[in-house]
C-alpha cells in the first residue's frame, strides 16, 4: 500500500522565482523506511518543508498524495492530523511552554484525549526509553537545551504522536556517536511498536543508517531525483562521494 506519492513536484521560495525542486517524483509504501540523500543545496530540506506545508515553500505544480488525500491545499496542522510528522533539523525554542503541555496538546489534537495523569505516565515511559531525564517534562521546549537534547526531544515527539509517516530532516546532524545511537534506538523503538509506520530519513551520511536500515535509497541532486536503489547505494556514496552521481546525472 502506497502511503505517500510525490509526482512531478515543483517548489519555489515564496514571493520569488527561485525554483528549488524541479519535478521530483517518488513513492513511500506502508511500513517502508526510505533514505533521502544528496549534497548540500540539493533540495532535501525544501522537500521536507514542502511536504509539511511550510508557507515559505510554494508548490507551483505537481502533487503530493498522502494516505489517499491531496496535501497541496492543506495547512500544516491538517497534515499533522492526517498522520504526517516532521522532525526539524534545527528545532525551535518555545519559551514559556513546557514539554508536557506542548506534547499533550499535540497528542490530544490527533488522538483520543488523555487526562494529565495518564499523559504524564506515557511521557515518563517514552522519556526513559530515550535516556532523557524526566525533569525535562517541566522545562520549556528546547530552551537552554544542547543539540543532542533537542534532537532527542524531536524523537520523543515522534514516539508520543505515533504518525503514519515520519520525516526526519537531518536528525543526525551535530550529534556525537552516542547521541546518534540513542536517537536511532528511539526511532527503531517507535517503529517496532507500530510496524506500519513509514519513515523518510533525510541525511548526508551513512552513520545513522548503520542503526536505522533503509529499504530503499533516493538520491537528490539539484532539485531532481537522479538515482534510486537499495541500501548498497549508501556504501557507494560513503566510498565515492557524490562525484559519480553528478557525472551520471
Amino acid at each position: 500500500m502506497t502511503v505517500l506519492e510525490v509526482k512531478d513536484l515543483h517548489v519555489k521560495i515564496a514571493d520569488t522565482e527561485k525554483e528549488i525542486l524541479k519535478g521530483v517524483s517518488f513513492t513511500i509504501n506502508k511500513g517502508e523506511t526510505v533514505a533521502l540523500m544528496g549534497p548540500n543545496g540539493s533540495g532535501k530540506s525544501t522537500l521536507a518543508y514542502a511536504l509539511m506545508g511550510h508557507p515559505r515553500y510554494e508548490i507551483t505544480s505537481g502533487s503530493v498524495v498522502f494516505r489517499g488525500k491531496d496535501l497541496t491545499e492543506l495547512e500544516a496542522d491538517e497534515r499533522a492530523q492526517l498522520g504526517l510528522f516532521l522532525s526539524f533539523q534545527y528545532p525551535s525554542t518555545v519559551a514559556g511552554v513546557t514539554v508536557q503541555n506542548y506534547l499533550r496538546a499535540a497528542y490530544n489534537s490527533i488522538h483520543e484525549p488523555l487526562s494529565v495523569p495518564k499523559f504524564r505516565r506515557l511521557l515518563k515511559e517514552k522519556m526513559e526509553a530515550l535516556s532523557m531525564d524526566t525533569s525535562f517534562a517541566d522545562r520549556y521546549v528546547n530552551e537552554g537545551w544542547s543539540g543532542g537534547e533537542k534532537k532527542r526531544g524531536e524523537i520523543l515527539a515522534l514516539s508520543i504522536l505515533e504518525p503514519s509517516l515520519a520525516v526526519l530532516d537531518e536528525t543526525d546532524s551535530g550529534l556525537d556517536i552516542d547521541a546518534i545511537r540513542i536517537v536511532s534506538e528511539g526511532v527503531n523503538a517507535a517503529k517496532s511498536e507500530r510496524e506500519e509506520m513509514s519513515t523518510l530519513i533525510i541525511t548526508h551520511y551513512k552513520r545513522i543508517l548503520e542503526y536505522i536500515n533503509p529499504d530503499r535509497v533516493i538520491i537528490l541532486l539539484q532539485g531532481r531525483v537522479v538515482q534510486e536503489g537499495g541500501p548498497e547505494l549508501v556504501d557507494k556514496l560513503e566510498a565515492e562521494g557524490y562525484d559519480w552521481v553528478r557525472e551520471s546525472a
